[in-house]
């Protein structure tokens, strides 16, 4: 946002420059196009056949990795370009390396999407019958602020690489109360993430059922739908595979891994020092200006903070630290029994099967996220990663169909419920406020 004042009047262009300059690289861009990529699932069957594949993932930007295996009899899910089909697949037979193929065309899923979006765009109230853009999603905050004054604050947390600003609401229903934070949408392709955030700020403003009620009032809610701002306008004007930030790192790798750029055991386990890679961690710990100025403010709310819940997809997993180390944390017992619970919660509405666990056991290592950080380096005990729906077994799970926004959306917050009831009857909140 630019403000012009008497003072300042003859400034006001380089900011507003640097927005046009913005919006016109944007609009230049050709859009990222994946016809005839094609999906293979790969199942290695020895951890000779796991080394071989997972080197592919360093070795060639023509592969995208969608699923990784993290031990045998997990698979890897790989979109493989037009161009490199020919490498792919000689060197899985040539090393016997059991694959099938998922998909011929990959492309066919984002047109349809972009389709979709693009017919629904003369629409009216916002809601959860799809998904939106960045823009829509601000416009949305303003209006909260506007609408609910007394219990809706807009928060700035800064500004992105690309300066759209890092916005979220803070809901609040008196003081003194303990603070949960909500963060969505820090990898940009996982669009089921800010759609399932706004859903559960949503009901916590206007539901009037009685649990969800008790859980809004209980406590101060600061809620980032999008912490990733300028990833996600680029996968709605550009390439919706994009993962990361858009901060250049050379003439032709862009951004780091947001969830990997965190200053807690940064660069230690399931990160990438190639500035191409999609897990690649940036240049030093917060290198990023959006997971910088994030953590600056969270830093702000430090001893007032009960839990950070980190929402992802995809895989139907609910996650918590650490990540950096399968040495478990100090209230392991108390995070997995919490766990526990709370995926037996999500499951009732649905019948959604969720496992859980410790990420670096559940899932794979993975250093630097904003969770392990809340809570190895601001104490906060209470610190969860959803990665929502689908399953695993789906190979597009990043195009999550627009029909499964709301029920996600409600089984999650049946299972916040009991995740903060839980982790409160435990006492983490009695001293936070």
């Amino acid at each position: 946002m630019v403000r012009l004042n008497s003072a300042a009047g003859s400034r006001w262009w380089a900011p507003a420059m640097a927005i046009l300059a913005v919006a016109l690289s944007v609009e230049a861009a050709e859009v990222a196009r994946y016809d005839n990529y094609r999906l293979y699932r790969v199942t290695p069957h020895s951890e000779a056949q796991l080394r071989s594949v997972a080197a592919m993932q360093q070795a060639s930007d023509s592969l995208i990795f969608l699923e990784t295996a993290r031990k045998l009899g997990d698979r890897f899910d790989i979109v493989v370009a037009p161009h490199k089909l020919a490498d792919f697949t000689e060197t899985l037979e040539s090393d016997y390396i059991p694959h099938e193929l998922i998909e011929q065309n990959v492309q066919r899923a984002f047109d349809e999407e972009r389709v979709r979006l693009t017919n629904k765009r003369a629409k009216g109230p916002f809601d959860w019958n799809d998904y939106h853009t960045l823009e829509e999603i601000h416009a949305w905050l303003d209006q909260l602020a506007s609408e609910h004054p007394k219990e809706v604050e807009l928060l700035d947390a800064g500004r992105s690489h690309q300066n759209r600003t890092m916005k979220g609401v803070k809901l609040s229903y008196g003081p003194g109360r303990p603070g949960v934070f909500l963060e969505g949408g820090i990898h940009a392709r996982e669009w089921i993430s800010p759609a399932t955030v706004t859903y559960i700020l949503n009901q916590l403003l206007t539901s009037e059922d009685a649990k969800v009620r008790a859980l809004a009032e209980k406590f101060d809610w600061y809620v980032f739908p999008n912490a990733n701002p300028d990833g996600y306008a680029y996968t709605f004007q550009v390439n919706r595979l994009w993962r990361k930030t858009r901060k250049a790192y050379g003439p032709f790798c862009y951004g780091a891994d947001p969830n990997r750029n965190w200053d807690f055991h940064w660069a230690e386990q399931g990160t990438s020092n190639n500035a191409c890679s999609d897990t690649y961690h940036g240049s030093e710990a917060f290198s990023e200006v959006e997971t910088r100025s994030l953590a600056a403010f969270v830093e702000k709310l430090r001893g007032k903070l009960g839990a950070y819940i980190a929402f992802h997809s995809y895989s139907q997993l609910l996650l918590f630290p650490y990540g950096h180390t399968g040495e478990h944390s100090p209230n392991h017992q108390d995070l997995n029994e919490i766990a526990e619970a709370t995926v037996k919660s999500l499951a009732k509405r649905y019948g959604t099967q969720y496992k859980y666990g410790n990420v670096y056991d559940a899932i794979y290592p993975a250093s630097g996220s904003s969770v392990d950080w809340s809570y190895g380096a601001q104490d906060v005990k209470i610190a969860y990663t959803y990665e929502l729906r689908p399953d695993g077994d789906a190979w597009n799970g990043f195009v999550l169909p627009p029909n499964e926004i709301v029920p996600t959306g409600e089984e999650t917050l049946d299972s916040l419920i009991t995740l903060l009831e839980e982790s409160s009857a435990r006492g983490y909140y009695d001293e936070k406020h």
